[in-house]
């Protein structure tokens, strides 16, 4: 696309990053959502402490932006040790992944992301790896060839997927733990935006509070406006701190640093963010259907054909969330606008559609 998309959880920039590196929290105890997660990790790192042994290696699928690469420092941050992060299309050769096993010491956490791109002939030097802490590598080739096996320091292995059908089933089943990230609540990200906002300088900070999130001392005015954040946001955090960061930015300049929702309201609405956070390309996509297609049902192709879109990426960036918030329907002849959405874009669908027509 060609211009980036304030609600979109796919990409970051290298400047985004660093913001969320200052926002991101060190602890499970600091953590706010996935609560049978968080639970989870709780006992099994208790545990490995006291028997002093390496976490189980541990598999995240879900969205982008739900917080898989945060997990993966807080759990090398409980275990006192160090992580490493990498992504799957990083690694081309073997060389590249021998180069990182050999350097992690015990204990230490190895993050993959996109790990279900990792090439097959990598993916099958991780099976030893993970399994008996050892690698085997041939050295010279033809006649000459020979294989040496290099031991390797315990370690935790934390894959991260969009797309957990895609991981083979022999790498699957060596994570001891494996786990889908929901999408948050408003009631987390309206957590999240509380910690955010105090390490931001947004909310005057509170000495004794049980977790960073609580609303302790905040005021009814700003936490009707973080309210406003929160639910434009998604159900995921990265987009979370990318709207506060707007909004934050907007009433510095154009509000004497006074946070309401009616700030909040004409920040968002200048980047094109309505208050169900649907942007220019969401109500571009709907807006197709409803009036090029007469609603649907209609093919993803023709679709993306028409607005001059990637149909891949409209499928991956644009789809999830109207099928998440009932905007959208699949049907037996393509995609559909519901009478939810028609509701909400202010038209009035096709007298043909009928939900016989619907099904995932």
């Amino acid at each position: 696309m060609a211009k980036e998309r304030l609600i979109s959880a796919s990409t970051t920039t290298p400047q985004e990053e660093t913001f969320n590196l200052s926002l991101r929290p060190e602890s499970l105890h600091d953590y706010v959502g996935q609560p049978k997660l968080v639970e989870k990790l709780s006992i099994t790192l208790e545990a490995v402490k006291q028997r002093e042994e390496p976490m189980e290696h541990v598999l995240l699928h879900g969205p982008p932006g739900l917080g898989k690469t945060t997990l993966a420092h807080i759990i090398a941050n409980e275990m006192n040790t160090h992580v490493t992060v990498t992504a799957g299309p990083a690694l081309t050769k073997p060389g590249d992944l021998v180069g990182i096993l050999t350097k992690l010491q015990p204990h230490d956490v190895l993050f993959v992301d996109e790990i279900h791109r990792l090439q097959i002939s990598l993916e099958e030097y991780l099976y030893s790896a993970m399994e008996d802490f050892k690698i085997d590598v041939q050295i010279d080739q033809g006649m000459h060839a020979k294989t040496i096996t290099l031991p390797l320091k315990p370690f935790t292995l934390i894959g991260a997927t969009t797309r957990a059908g895609m991981i083979s089933g022999p790498m699957r089943s060596r994570f001891g733990i494996t786990h889908n990230l929901e999408f948050y609540s408003e009631e987390d990200l309206l957590a999240i935006l509380v910690r955010s906002g105090r390490l931001m300088g947004l909310i005057p900070s509170e000495t004794d509070l049980d977790k960073p999130g609580d609303l302790k001392g905040v005021e009814d005015e700003i936490v009707q406006a973080l309210r406003a954040i929160a639910s434009r946001s998604r159900g995921t955090p990265r987009i979370t701190n990318r709207l506060l960061r707007r909004v934050r930015d907007f009433t510095q300049v154009k509000a004497g640093g006074k946070l309401t929702r009616e700030v909040v309201d004409a920040a968002l609405s200048l980047e094109g963010v309505d208050n169900l956070g649907i942007d220019e390309l969401d109500r571009k996509y709907m807006q197709v259907i409803a009036d090029v297609y007469e609603g649907g049902p209609v093919g993803l192709e023709a679709i993306a054909a028409t607005i001059g879109e990637d149909a891949g990426t409209l499928e991956e960036v644009v789809e999830p969330y109207l099928l998440q918030i009932g905007f959208l329907a699949r049907t037996r002849k393509g995609r559909q606008l519901t009478n939810t959405a028609a509701q909400h874009l202010g038209i009035r669908l096709a007298s043909n559609q009928t939900p016989a027509d619907l099904f995932d």
